[in-house]
């Protein structure tokens, strides 16, 4: 697509930082005018994610500044494009951690635009074909989106506490779902967190035996209430024997460092754990942690579009949104320092009409 100065629409109000020793603040950018294909969206709430922090501190090394996190948004249509055909002005929407791909290669056919080959375009700090610029986040008043990368929120659900699904829900649901979760399944959670947290939820709804395991004896309450059948802390060797060869699946949501080992040894003949958290070091597995058993270790990165989809219907059956704590924009340096002490259940989502005040 051409670009041109004419594609900016406007400067909108956003909170985000110029350099990662900065802390974030209120700063103008530009979005494009809507093309025949997008909307635009005002933006209601935007959840808090761990790699909005990553990012604008720069801890991954790739971060390109102006920085404008947010990539769990939920927001109301108040322009259509001449060509769309999916929205109407007034629909709630929501848009996840992508807003292109090249929709060409095999991965993007397959509806698999999470493992676009020559890479999505993330909602932030990806290169904007549009603007000749990099894209920005949903810390702002709005977004310009394709209508092919536009999600529909079940109206049934809380908007605010639905922002979180758009990364913490899919990112769970996916691998849950690719690894055939079910009834007759007993699954680990490794970890409750704003992604373990999510995976217990949907786990159980899906009808699987759901074992939490933890570090933290405070959380044992908690991971019932969430609906766990079983919590077990993890630093106990004999609460983890009792599960020894007996999961099917486990989901490992941990960014800290740990021992893989202990939980594929957990899993049965042909069992798989799937690693969803970040650890900044390399994991060392034991050749025979995997062999006797025909264990499977692998990871898995958010979802494809329509899975997504499937993942926001999925939640509006059965009435799963994420535990939240609702913020303030001005609030924000304060959630990302609590964020990192793991003060928080289980997810930050800030009322962006704070934005405007």
């Amino acid at each position: 697509m051409s670009t041109s100065s004419s594609s900016i629409a406007k400067q909108v109000h956003a909170f985000g930082n110029t350099a990662a020793t900065q802390p974030l603040q209120q700063l103008n950018i530009n979005r494009r005018n809507p093309t025949p294909h997008d909307v635009e969206i005002e933006i209601l709430f935007c959840g808090v994610c761990h790699s909005d922090l990553h990012t604008a501190k720069n801890e991954w090394h790739n971060t390109v500044y102006p920085c404008v996190p947010g990539h769990e948004i939920v927001g109301r249509i108040v322009t259509v494009g001449n060509h769309v055909k999916k929205f109407r002005v007034g629909d709630l929407a929501a848009v996840g951690c992508m807003v292109d791909s090249c929709r060409e290669c095999d991965y993007c056919k397959e509806g698999l635009e999470q493992y676009c080959e020559p890479g999505m375009t993330g909602t932030y700090n990806a290169p904007d074909k549009h603007l000749n610029t990099h894209t920005f986040g949903g810390y702002s008043e709005s977004i310009v989106v394709d209508e092919s990368f536009v999600l529909r929120v079940p109206e049934n659900l809380d908007p605010a506490a639905t922002a979180p699904l758009l990364c913490a829900g899919i990112t769970t649901y996916s691998p849950l779902k690719h690894w055939n979760v079910g009834k007759g399944k007993k699954v680990g959670i490794v970890g409750i967190g704003g992604l373990g947290h999510m995976a217990v939820k949907l786990a159980k709804a899906m009808g699987a035996e759901v074992i939490v395991f933890t570090t933290s004896p405070s959380k044992f309450e908690d991971a019932r209430r969430l609906g766990a059948d079983d919590v077990v802390l993890s630093k106990d060797e004999k609460q983890m024997r009792r599960y020894a060869r007996k999961l099917h699946f486990v989901l490992d949501a941990v960014s800290a460092q740990h021992d893989i080992n202990a939980y594929l040894n957990l899993l049965r003949v042909d069992g798989s754990l799937a690693l969803v958290g970040a650890p900044e070091l390399p994991l060392p597995v034991a050749a025979f942690s995997l062999i006797p058993k025909r264990r499977s270790f692998a990871g898995s990165m958010i979802g494809g579009i329509a899975e997504t989809q499937e993942m926001l219907d999925f939640c509006g059956r059965h009435n799963i949104v994420s535990d939240i704590e609702l913020i303030n924009i001005g609030q924000i340096n304060e959630a990302y320092d609590r964020l990192l002490k793991g003060d928080v259940k289980y997810r930050f989502v800030i009322d962006m009409a704070s934005i405007k005040k």
